[in-house]
């Protein structure tokens, strides 16, 4: 009797060994698979955040009728090119004797949304800052900035047919008419492994020159803009980003050597020097160091001087120029010429290059006026 429970029990493991190893023997295939599924995976992931990609940067457009007409040309142009994500930065129209009602905020996003592309924009003084002129209609500064953070800024995804899901600013750092509320026109989003930040920085002194300057708003959001750059850097590092792109309005001067076109600024302390009050010292002072700190390509877009450049115009506080940084004006208004400035610069990312970002500007057959296309 023992003999035979003892040959039952052998027959029974011998029986569970077997199919532990047909079990095994199944498994061990399919663990493979899934790992070499998953390095795959990882690998396509890493190649597809190194793809080059393509976006339109633009702003300080329509300035009149004429330029109007040209910004849907403009649009087509944008249109007809595959690219990632549009920028608008600021001034949706002229700063003075055209109103800031609500027929402007209603065109302005009706371009926004012709635009294949993902549409981001960022406000500038004349659609906001500069409201309060009796010209522009006599409006409060802040309500219009209220209402523009209804209009363009209410989800968390950007504007465009085809839509980005954007970080949003949702701490009450901001002021508006009420008190304090979110500053949800600041935004932050990535494409592949370069990191994208808008901050409503605007021209007129950051609402501290021109008519009825608000110096409260002005304090409070400056603050948000200097907590949400540093927040980007810091997103930035954590992901290994490639580079940063900052997007703002105001050209807030640099340098000494651009007294027509932005305020003069000693280039080491960053003070301004010609006498009018200076709403981005403070700012630029953080920027600098963070800047210096990243040490990757950062690009700062803005308008605001409707001039068409790209230079390195940032110094250390020694004087010495900052190599990873780059300034990019967008063309904007040139009342003289009509359409004569309606253009876009394309930008190429490409995370696996050295500088990450080319440009290229992106002039439209019909809105050549001076040399009109062939």
């Amino acid at each position: 009797m023992t003999k035979f429970v003892y040959s039952v029990f052998q027959r029974v493991a011998t029986a569970r060994l077997l199919r532990k190893m047909c079990l095994l023997a199944l498994t061990v295939p399919f663990l493979a698979s899934a790992t070499i599924g998953l390095a795959t995976t990882r690998e396509n992931e890493r190649e597809n955040e190194n793809k080059p990609y393509a976006i339109g940067l633009w702003g300080d457009l329509p300035y009149s009728p004429a330029q109007a007409v040209g910004v849907i040309k403009l649009i087509e142009d944008m249109n007809s090119q595959r690219l990632a994500f549009t920028v608008h930065d600021g001034d949706l129209k002229a700063g003075s004797n055209s109103l800031c009602d609500e027929a402007l905020y209603t065109q302005s996003l009706g371009y926004f949304n012709a635009l294949k592309a993902p549409a981001a924009f960022t406000p500038g003084d004349n659609d906001w800052t500069d409201c309060d002129r009796p010209s522009n209609g006599g409006f409060s500064s802040r309500e219009r900035l209220d209402r523009e953070r209804q209009v363009f800024f209410s989800t968390k995804f950007s504007l465009g047919q085809r839509q980005l899901v954007q970080a949003v600013q949702t701490a009450p750092l901001c002021l508006g008419v009420s008190g304090a509320v979110p500053c949800v026109e600041n935004r932050r989003w990535s494409v592949g492994k370069v990191t994208y930040v808008t901050l409503n920085i605007p021209g007129s002194c950051n609402n501290l020159c021109d008519t009825a300057i608000d110096p409260e708003e002005y304090a409070a959001r400056n603050a948000a803009n200097i907590a949400w750059m540093r927040e980007t850097f810091r997103v930035a590092k954590a992901r290994n980003s490639a580079a940063v792109m900052l997007i703002s309005q105001a050209n807030p001067g640099w340098d000494l050597t651009d007294p027509t076109r932005a305020p003069l600024r000693d280039p080491n302390t960053l003070v301004q020097t010609d006498g009018q009050p200076d709403g981005y010292k403070d700012f630029l002072l953080a920027l600098r160091e963070q800047v210096i700190a990243f040490r990757k390509p950062v690009a700062y877009v803005h308008g605001d001087s409707h001039y068409y450049r790209i230079d390195k115009p940032f110094l250390d506080a020694q004087g010495r120029r900052l190599e990873n940084f780059t300034r990019v004006e967008t063309f904007g208004n040139s009342a003289a010429n009509g359409t004569n400035d309606v253009q876009w610069v394309k930008v190429t990312v490409n995370p696996r290059s050295r500088e990450v970002f080319s440009y290229q500007e992106q002039i439209v057959p019909s809105n050549r006026v001076a040399v009109p296309a062939p």
